[in-house]
């Protein structure tokens, strides 16, 4: 029988994506593109903002048409959308056969072979799902790049943020699990790992031993020369100055930093719960810089958080030109009745906040543009990921990640997909940039 499944959202839920289907190719399971030709369909969801809630309901009623218009069976439904909504799901979107919340994962198998006695809705406490094994069979949506996930949850309680209510606590996986699923995936032909977790600078510290993320990314280092290691999702208040020294010593650790500050304004953080001040994050990047100077930087912020003033937002504005990030996503404030953030007074009318929004993320379009520039000329390493058309390659260089940032074209005749290539670069823009090989 064959099975379509949608991933939705950030990285780490496709991770979890990519361990249900090997526990479903592993159960004898088909894997199909066309949901038309599937006999079971999984949408794996993500309910992390407003917006993603939408595209997840979006995507499953359109989903649910193949069960008249295909030879669908059963829509199953898992993820952060059913453990958002509980039980109040079933009766919203009648058109789904069986939910799955964030701590039932494990149970895909038993719930696409129609088990008998299976909850429709299946809700277990996500604090109680077994962390990742090493030896978890992953079917990867890319051959050359790969995410290593070395914590779940988060314990963290910032007023905006659902995602310790829908992954639980943190925990993080043992090292030599991380390491040995490491190992083989750079066996396998991956030349990009991308390590990520809710908070990825905390690993190791809810741990009872010695282990921490500076000794584990030396470790991977050592596996492979030709390989690059990125980390994403870091936090202002756990990278520490060992892990910066680390990123910037090994050559096959990008010098990326990915740090979401989320605001600047003091009185705006402490309504957001988060414990530094402009001043730390100033201090923080002026280090970085120092102890990598040819370093990328990439940060998210959000606009329009309850009480947010002109003067809170201009600290904010000012604070992105005085850094110059290399990127950075900016997000309206999305509200709801189970966020912390909701019960606080003095909510932005969302005029107010996409206006922020588009004079924030209109200055980094400037900003994104002069730091490219600065690249014409040189000659960079690329990572090339496909071939767009006839002489024309798409790439990225190690300060462009995949997904959220710019891209690299290659004019070239003839380069191998998940292969690294010297590129000079002859051509800038606002987030991408152009070049050929020499």
């Amino acid at each position: 029988m064959k099975l379509h499944l949608v991933s939705l959202g950030c990285a780490k839920n496709l991770i979890d994506s990519e361990v249900m289907l090997g526990r479903l190719v592993n159960a004898g399971w088909i894997l199909t593109d066309d949901p038309a030709e599937a006999e079971i369909i999984i949408v794996n969801t993500c309910s992390f903002i407003e917006p993603a809630v939408n595209e997840s309901i979006d995507s499953i009623l359109e989903l649910a048409k193949f069960k008249e218009t295909g030879i669908c069976q059963h829509l199953v439904v898992t993820g952060c959308l059913p453990e958002r909504f509980r039980e109040e799901i079933v009766h919203a979107l009648p058109e789904v056969d069986i939910f799955l919340g964030t701590g039932a994962f494990d149970r895909i198998v038993h719930a696409v072979n129609g088990s008998s006695n299976f909850s429709k809705c299946l809700l277990p406490d996500p604090n109680l799902l077994t962390i990742q094994a090493k030896e978890a069979h992953r079917v990867r949506s890319s051959s050359h790049i790969a995410y290593i996930k070395i914590a779940e949850g988060c314990s963290r309680h910032c007023t905006y943020c659902i995602i310790p209510s829908l992954r639980g606590k943190y925990r993080s996986r043992n090292n030599e699990d991380i390491i040995a699923e490491a190992r083989s995936l750079v066996l396998s032909g991956v030349k990009e790992l991308i390590i990520v977790a809710q908070d990825t600078t905390s690993y190791g510290k809810d741990l009872n031993t010695s282990v921490d993320l500076s000794g584990l990314l030396e470790s991977i280092s050592d596996i492979s020369e030709d390989l690059w290691i990125r980390l994403m999702y870091g936090h202002p208040e756990s990278i520490n100055e060992s892990i910066i020294k680390t990123i910037a010593t090994y050559d096959n650790i990008c010098t990326y930093f990915d740090i979401p500050i989320q605001h600047v304004s003091s009185s705006v953080l402490k309504r957001m719960r988060r414990k530094y001040t402009r001043d730390d994050l100033y201090r923080l990047f002026e280090k970085i810089r120092e102890t990598a100077p040819d370093c990328a930087l990439r940060t998210t912020a959000i606009v329009g958080f309850p009480g947010e003033t002109d003067r809170d937002f201009q600290q904010l504005f000012d604070f992105v030109e005085d850094i110059c990030f290399d990127h950075i996503g900016v997000f309206l404030y999305s509200d709801s009745e189970d966020l912390q953030s909701h019960r606080l007074s003095h909510h932005v009318p969302q005029k107010t906040a996409k206006k922020r929004h588009d004079l924030l993320m209109s200055r980094q379009t400037d900003i994104s543009l002069k730091n490219n520039l600065k690249y014409i000329g040189r000659v960079l390493n690329v990572l090339v990921e496909e071939k767009s058309k006839d002489n024309l390659f798409i790439g990225r260089t190690y300060f462009q990640a995949p997904e959220v940032d710019g891209i690299t074209y290659i004019n070239s005749n003839k380069l191998q997909s998940g292969r690294f290539a010297r590129i000079k670069i002859t051509d800038a823009f606002e987030y991408d940039l152009a070049g050929k090989t020499v």
